[in-house]
């Protein structure tokens, strides 16, 4: 055999073995999309991946929800939840990254150290304290927890990121965007954020699908079931009904998970190019 054809064989095997881990991976998901067309009894009482018939009332059913809300407001509220959020984490995020990787200033060392030791801190530790502050402020019941969350660039493995990213840009186009009469913010804005894309999109994809998925906090923070978002909606599902409709639970769940997935395949050459530069330049 020669060697053409063991290479050969060998690519052949490799790409096998990743597909059939592809396959393993949305299997998940394949099980939830036909699960959304069987009755409880076929969900529980089969071992079928396919439903005996495709009906498709339990997107309809399922869709107006409980409550008198409908989905529709469900995913309006969802989106103006994490847009703003999304946007205003990247922009906070690459503003303070900015200033610690360009810039000398008293107390720089001891707080990025603060920087990196917040990574280490879990949500279930700070979820009290930011409660109360925006208790005391009169935030809750509403987005604003998550909006200032993102403004004030309190994601540091955001600002981290960026950082690593912008330390491997030479200094030597900030000089030059110097010579040529810009100031730091123009220098920031017209020279280096173009450089920077790759990671803001990497950043923006994950707040994104964090923020989306994001159930707890979302819990802690809004109590009005007409302002709840996709992820609470799932779950007043579960506590409308006596006997749960799974099929219905299945088809939301589906409609829920398509905009992320739509996203993710949409901007996975960003998402890929972020993640890969800024590790090499870390």
């Amino acid at each position: 055999m020669s060697k053409k054809s063991r290479n050969n064989i060998t690519e052949r095997i490799i790409y096998g073995v990743i597909i059939l881990i592809g396959i393993a991976m949305i299997y998940p998901l394949i099980w939830m999309f036909f699960a959304s067309f069987k009755s409880n009894e076929e969900i529980f009482g089969s071992l079928n991946l396919l439903p005996n018939s495709f009906n498709w009332s339990a997107y309809s059913d399922g869709w107006k929800s409980a409550g008198g809300v409908t989905y529709t407001r469900f995913f309006l509220n969802t989106f103006i939840l994490v847009l703003p959020t999304t946007l205003f984490t990247v922009a906070s995020s690459a503003l303070v990254a900015y200033g610690f990787a360009r810039f000398e200033f008293p107390g720089k060392r001891l707080l990025f150290a603060v920087l990196i030791a917040t990574l280490m801190l879990p949500n279930a530790v700070i979820i009290i304290p930011r409660y109360t502050i925006f208790r005391s402020l009169g935030a809750l019941d509403s987005y604003w927890p998550f909006y200032l969350t993102a403004i004030f660039a309190c994601y540091p493995f955001f600002t981290y990121m960026l950082i690593q990213f912008l330390r491997g840009l030479p200094k030597d186009l900030d000089e030059s965007a110097y010579i040529d009469g810009c100031g730091t913010f123009k220098t920031f804005t017209s020279i280096l954020l173009p450089l920077l894309k790759p990671s803001l999109f990497s950043a923006g994809l994950f707040q994104f699908l964090w923020t989306y998925n994001d159930y707890f906090n979302s819990l802690i923070y809004i109590n009005t079931v007409t302002k709840y978002t996709v992820s609470l909606a799932l779950r007043l599902s579960l506590d409308a009904e006596t006997v749960v409709q799974w099929n219905k639970v299945m088809a939301m769940a589906c409609v829920a998970v398509l905009p992320v997935v739509v996203l993710f395949f949409c901007c996975q050459r960003y998402f890929v190019d972020g993640i890969a530069t800024t590790g090499l330049k870390g």
